[in-house]
């Protein structure tokens, strides 16, 4: 009988040699080492064997290499000597930066910065075709102004990108498929625009989607933090359900929503989001626009955060800005401080974040703090009321009735163009009436 072979026929990993950059001067949420280690699990999360890193503090970038040309030539060595498949930088490279490393190291090695291996990452992960169109629009966005050498790297491709399953060719080389290679800048420029179009559908059904739950009156609670900090594990935890979970950096790109019965009775919709993370490219923000819409329309976020994590606080403060960058820092906002099992006691991240946000220890893996918390979620999102007077244009009917649905009206003053509503509304709903605060503007009747 012939013995089995035991031999792998899983293709050997490629092997990544990273590179950090401080910048003398600009403000950085973590350290440059912490940094590295961030893009170090971020290499393996595209199932990356990361041989060696460089580092080098500058006062400026290279205006050709972005590193200083003594470091290029010890990167090459260090290159050669790890046989090494890829370079890369911990930070986004401009295109003449990409072209230049690019003619300096010729075929020796590939060439990627931060945002490709996020860009690969996401191809891996989307599942669901609005996850593919938002990937590919970012990818095009992101390669079209390096439509040289970096576009050919595709032509190593077997097929095409996206998804979990099917995926082929190197780390940085996932997007739309081998077909794409020949096309030229003003083909790219109509399937960005075909892109962004299907996009507006998916944007528009969202829309109709949160309108018909608003008019459920069923409160929307957005989980957002830090990629990997558990908001999928919690989820299913809190729902009872079974949302992928994966210990991995942009496990879950797709919103998922449960429903959520809460400690008195009430019920909320949950939606689990996509995870944020330190120098989160901007494309991918815009091209994500429709799924991060789920957390401006949300009455309350609810922001896991790993307090296990060294970086925890800096982390939370990540999130935050991206908050700011998509114009939902005025929503209310719970914190849940996650993974307290292996914790022997978070009470000093509570302590610098209960100034800010109302916090609570939880574990989603255990449970532990679940009740708690849905209470606490119970609290912001049905017992809070604020006093308000806004001004309501009738064209905006659905806002109207929805003052009178749940809030507390005190008195109503109809005017041509709108009606003044003084009441009390439940906090959560405050960030939806933030543009009616104050009176329009009235048209000057004497003017032309």
């Amino acid at each position: 009988m012939a013995k089995k072979s035991t031999e792998s026929t899983t293709p050997p990993r490629e092997r990544a040699f990273l590179v950090g950059v401080e910048l003398r001067g600009e403000p950085a949420l973590m350290t440059l080492d912490d940094s590295l280690a961030e893009l170090a699990l971020l290499a393996e999360t595209a199932e990356l064997d990361i041989v060696g890193e460089t580092s080098q503090k500058l006062d400026k970038p290279n205006p050709e290499t972005y590193i200083g040309s003594g470091k290029v030539e010890e990167l090459k060595i260090l290159v050669e000597e790890t046989l090494a498949d890829l370079v890369i930088f911990d930070s986004e490279l401009s295109p003449r930066h990409q072209r230049e490393l690019e003619e300096k190291f010729g075929d020796q090695v590939r060439i990627l910065d931060r945002t490709a291996l996020i860009l690969d990452i996401f191809a891996r992960h989307a599942d669901t075709r609005e996850g593919i169109l938002q990937v590919e629009l970012a990818y095009y966005e992101y390669r079209l102004p390096r439509l040289t050498r970096a576009w050919t790297h595709l032509a190593r491709q077997a097929g095409g990108g996206g998804g979990r399953t099917g995926s082929t060719g190197g780390v940085g080389l996932r997007g739309p498929g081998e077909t794409q290679l020949e096309v030229d800048r003003r083909e790219i420029h109509k399937r960005i625009t075909h892109l962004k179009g299907e996009l507006e559908k998916v944007r528009a059904h969202r829309h109709r989607y949160r309108e018909q739950r608003r008019r459920s009156n069923v409160p929307t609670v957005a989980l957002v933090g830090y990629t990997n900090a558990g908001k999928s594990t919690l989820l299913n935890k809190l729902a009872r359900s079974d949302v992928y979970v994966a210990n991995q950096l942009f496990a879950t790109l797709d919103p998922t929503t449960r429903r959520v019965e809460l400690p008195a009775g009430h019920t909320a919709l949950f939606t689990d989001t996509v995870g944020f993370i330190q120098k989160l490219p901007t494309m991918l923000v815009a091209a994500f626009r429709a799924t991060l819409e789920e957390i401006n329309e949300a009455d309350l976020l609810l922001h896991v955060l790993d307090v296990t994590h060294p970086n925890a606080l800096e982390q939370w403060q990540s999130v935050q800005e991206t908050l700011v960058d998509i114009g939902a820092q005025d929503i209310p906002m719970v914190t849940a401080l996650n993974k307290i099992d292996r914790l022997a006691s978070p009470e000093t991240i509570s302590a610098s974040l209960s100034q800010r946000t109302p916090t609570i220890p939880i574990s989603a893996l255990t449970g532990q703090g679940a009740e708690d918390l849905l209470r606490m979620i119970e609290g912001q999102l049905f017992e809070n009321y604020t006093q308000v007077t806004v001004h309501i244009p009738y064209r905006d009917g659905q806002l109207i009735s929805l003052f009178h649905e749940q809030g507390k009206v005190e008195s109503t003053k109809p005017v041509e163009a709108y009606i003044t509503i003084k009441g009390m509304l439940p906090t959560r709903m405050l960030f939806h009436y933030k543009d009616f605060m104050k009176p329009p503007i009235e048209p000057n009747q004497d003017t032309f």
